[in-house]
């Protein structure tokens, strides 16, 4: 008698054979362990570049389970993630979706960015996400039941997407939710200089760049740097580029800016006067910025925000490569007025 067929996996493709890199920042490992024993569906909340995708992939693995994962947009229907028929040479067939799928043969489900699809499409997970775990599928009539292995996670950013958008009460009030923000300086430099592949020295540079950025959130810009930016950075640098373009590149010009507004600042007199010289709040004031910004009445104020901060390294670098002659050293000071 012949053994039988091995049956194909319908989850290979979602396997995750090797460990990714993911630096714990607290108890967050230790409680996704906790809430999956319960099969609990969970949100992960936190900005964007922080983490979350990465640490959903790093518990899948650790886990031994699939990950399915969908990003969400707003053309997204009901049937992206149940399934639909398709036409093929034989006919019509049914194809899963892939929510359906990860219900049905047991994967964790990720669902990216839930908020940017549509509230009538989202209501579908209601079912897998209380006690039926169950998913209807109206077009082909069948009811799946969820595997006991199947978890569904979602996650949004709460900053950004809750100005224009948010998740309606009666879904979430179905999860239990991890929150995440940016690393602290010592964490994230490690993370950095790993995933760029530099030292940390460096990598402490561009993590300092970032959590500046990050002081200034709701203070002109939206969001700061993410995490993932100074990645690219020390990528980059690491590759030979010099690390001004690659800063400008990856944190600078990412972040959002006006360029003509730029080209107006830069030619601030000032900027273009002999040494010695020597200014501060005197000339560079909110009565300065606002006489620069009478052209460009309709600028962001992010995009303000963000041409300000390449304004003060463009001019720093343009007096020092003005003045600076074939000197190989460079003082700076500072502290004004309150100076002992």
């Amino acid at each position: 008698m012949s053994a039988p067929a091995p049956v194909s996996d319908p989850l290979a493709a979602y396997r995750i054979t090797e460990a990714p890199y993911y630096r714990p920042c607290s108890g967050e490992v230790a409680l996704y362990q906790h809430a999956y024993a319960h099969r609990l569906p969970l949100i992960l909340k936190g900005p964007t570049g922080c983490g979350k995708t990465r640490f959903v992939e790093y518990m899948a693995w650790k886990l031994g389970r699939p990950l399915v994962t969908l990003a969400c947009n707003e053309d997204m229907t009901a049937a992206d993630l149940v399934g639909r028929w398709l036409l093929d040479a034989n006919g019509t067939r049914w194809h899963d979706g892939p929510l359906t799928l990860a219900a049905r043969h047991g994967a964790i489900c990720y669902l990216d960015e839930v908020v940017e699809a549509r509230q009538d499409t989202t209501v579908v997970i209601h079912p897998l996400t209380d006690a039926r775990r169950m998913l209807p599928r109206d077009r082909k009539g069948e009811l799946v039941h969820a595997h006991p292995d199947f978890q569904l996670v979602v996650s949004y950013n709460p900053g950004y997407q809750r100005a224009a958008k948010d998740m309606k009460p009666s879904t979430r009030q179905r999860f239990a939710a991890l929150e995440f923000d940016y690393p602290d300086a010592t964490a994230e430099t490690e993370i950095v200089a790993h995933e760029a592949g530099i030292d940390a020295a460096l990598a402490a540079q561009l993590v300092a760049v970032a959590q500046g950025s990050r002081e200034l959130r709701q203070q002109g810009l939206d969001e700061g740097i993410s995490t993932r930016r100074p990645i690219y950075a020390g990528i980059l640098i690491r590759d030979g580029v010099a690390p001004r373009d690659s800063c400008d590149m990856t944190l600078t010009r990412a972040l959002t800016d006006d360029p003509d507004l730029l080209a107006a600042l830069l030619q601030e007199p000032y900027l273009h006067k002999a040494p010695p010289k020597s200014t501060g709040r005197d000339l560079f004031n909110p009565a300065w910025l606002a006489a620069y910004l009478q052209p460009f009445a309709q600028a962001a104020a992010a995009d303000v925000q963000a041409t300000l901060t390449e304004f003060t390294a463009s001019a720093s670098a343009i007096c020092a490569n003005s003045y600076l002659n074939n000197s190989n050293t460079l003082a700076v000071c500072g502290g004004g007025a309150l100076n002992g």
